[in-house]
């Protein structure tokens, strides 16, 4: 597939692409020399490691046990890997980094040439453009001023009161304006078989040659990255060998490792010859003292004991809790807290405060977040527990009371985690059987009459305000802002069991109009009034009634409510 064929139009896209194709080439090469500072700068710390850990005393200061020698041949291959590191540094920024500045530079400057190509190419037919058009616009003009005279002509010989001579000179400048057209027609269709002639050789034979050389170009930068990826590769599969080697030392190293040598080393250095002391005998100093009465141990009991328990007890618990009732209360300067400031409230640990479906999400949620650490602590302790059992089978690579605590701690955070996990369950199966038990009862209900179900509407958002009902009259924020709330979709279906109507305990009147859509809502009109039957319970809805006797949830936002309070349980 050709460039000069299928892309005729796109310079300006094909310019924007090899340019991205060269900003994504220098982009690769800057990673390459990142990478192979990593490892310069890896190879150096591993050096400086085994430089600060190698011995610096004699070898007959040094210890003679396995595990301080096998410590050493330890050191001494990490630093052959680390010469190995240093050489996959110099593959990368020979062979990888500084081909890839090289090459870059190169596309550069080929790109330049082939575009300006192209823009001369353009400029060139533009040329040609304007001077078909200017010829246009002359056999235009010449053809409005030969149809002029063509009118003073006919009009001057129609006029029997024109002389001879005025109708002479209208002939002759009819013939010279005629005559003037037909030459810029002539300039014109030369300069237009011109003009296509050059379109065509440039939209055929120049562009498509000029995108053959970019499409060439870009191909060939493809293939330089895939190389260089593989040089990229390559410089770490080189070292391998040496690498495994160094890896097969260190295990050797390791296998050297003797405990019942080193503990021999140990008993041959240390050991003193002398017999183990015996046992001391008891000495009893009290048979020259008298039994004294104990009787005034309970009168020192301090004073301040008692003063502490009174100052804990029920009086300062209260006492708190009035200090952080006055502190919540100082949260809102004018006392109550508006609807949309429960979105700053702190949650509930069993998000009660939740709708049911909000509140079963993220229950869910909040189980596999205790599961997923149940599974690591439980990870934890499987190793603590391995660890246990090497150090009681190898004392001599730790003792196994130290990992006590430790594994004390995990095993608490077990049974702190599995009761949370069983409390978090059970209230999930509180809010899954409530659900299924709404949901029974909706499928019965429908069997017998259409009843709402639902008040949800896809533009709201939850409240909690519960002290809305009190306050007459009350304005509701625009709902553009706070929205509607929303709801589980099974949440007003115990709402509607009851066949008695409900008794009217207020009015209200409608500051925006609501379209009701969802099953269980109540259309109204702007300004129209309806009778409150049920007051909002805390989650953004109150049930209406309408004129025609109609019920149905609206958004208590959206209205301005007045209560009836001699009409409430009336």
């Amino acid at each position: 597939m050709s460039w000069g064929t299928e892309l005729w139009d796109q310079f300006d896209n094909l310019e924007k692409h090899t340019q991205w194709g060269i900003d994504f080439l220098e982009r690769y090469s800057k990673f390459v020399k990142e990478r192979l500072d990593i490892e310069q700068n890896y190879a150096k710390q591993l050096r400086n490691l085994v430089k600060k850990y190698c011995p610096k005393r004699s070898k007959d200061e040094e210890p003679r046990f396995t595990s301080c020698l096998s410590f050493y041949s330890l050191l001494s291959e990490l630093n052959d890997y680390a010469g190995q590191r240093e050489v996959v540094a110099e593959e990368m920024g020979n062979r990888v980094y500084g081909e890839l500045m090289r090459y870059s530079q190169d596309l550069k400057g080929e790109r330049k040439h082939h575009l300006q190509e192209g823009r001369k190419a353009q400029q060139y037919l533009d040329q040609c453009w304007k001077q078909m058009e200017n010829s246009k616009r002359k056999f235009e003009r010449e053809c409005r001023e030969a149809e002029k005279a063509q009118l003073t002509y006919d009009r001057l010989d129609n006029d029997i009161n024109a002389t001879k001579s005025e109708v002479e000179k209208a002939k002759a400048q009819l013939y010279l304006r005629t005559h003037t057209a037909d030459e810029s027609k002539n300039e014109y269709a030369a300069q237009l078989q011109s003009f296509n002639s050059e379109q065509w050789k440039h939209f055929n034979n120049a562009i498509p040659h000029i995108f053959k050389n970019l499409q060439d170009m870009d191909e060939r930068r493809t293939v330089k990255l895939g190389e260089t990826y593989r040089s990229f590769a390559e410089a770490e599969r080189r070292v391998i060998p040496i690498v495994s080697k160094c890896l097969d030392g260190m295990v050797s190293a390791a296998k050297a490792v003797d405990e019942r040598r080193d503990s021999a080393i140990v008993v041959e250095s240390f050991k003193s010859g002398f017999e183990p002391p015996g046992d001391f005998p008891f000495e009893d100093f009290s048979q020259n003292l008298s039994r004294t009465g104990s009787d005034g141990t309970i009168s020192n009991t301090p004073k301040g004991d008692k003063e502490r328990e009174r100052d804990g007890g029920p009086g300062l618990r209260t006492d708190n809790k009035h200090a952080m009732s006055r502190t919540k209360n100082k949260l809102w300067l004018f006392g109550k807290k508006p609807k949309w400031s429960v979105k700053l409230a702190p949650s509930l640990e069993d998000f009660s405060h939740l709708p049911p479906e909000q509140r079963r999400k993220k229950l869910q949620q909040k189980l596999d977040e205790l599961n997923r650490e149940l599974q690591k602590e439980t990870d934890q302790r499987d190793a603590l527990n391995k660890m246990k059992d090497v150090y009681e089978k190898n004392p001599q690579m730790g003792d196994p009371s130290s990992l006590q605590p430790k594994l004390s701690e995990t095993n608490c955070n077990i049974q702190r985690l599995r009761s949370e996990i069983h409390k978090n369950e059970s209230w999930l199966s509180e809010v899954e059987g409530k659900q299924s038990s709404r949901g029974d009862r909706r499928l019965s209900t429908d069997n017998h009459h259409h009843t709402p179900h639902g008040r949800e509407s896809p533009e709201g958002s939850y409240t909690d305000d519960t002290n809305q009902e009190h306050h007459t009259p009350l304005r509701r924020p625009n709902p553009s802002q706070p929205g509607l709330p929303n709801h589980d979709p099974h949440e007003f279906d115990d709402e509607f069991d009851d066949d008695d109507p409900l008794p009217v305990i207020g009015h209200c009147k409608a500051l925006y109009s609501f379209d009701g859509k969802d099953e269980g809502t109540l259309v109204m009109a702007e300004n129209e009034v309806l009778y409150i039957i049920e007051e909002d319970k805390g989650d953004g809805w109150t049930r209406a009634r309408k004129q025609n006797g109609e019920e149905g949830y609206i958004p208590t936002s959206y209205v301005e409510i007045t209560i009836e309070r001699h009409g409430k349980g009336s």
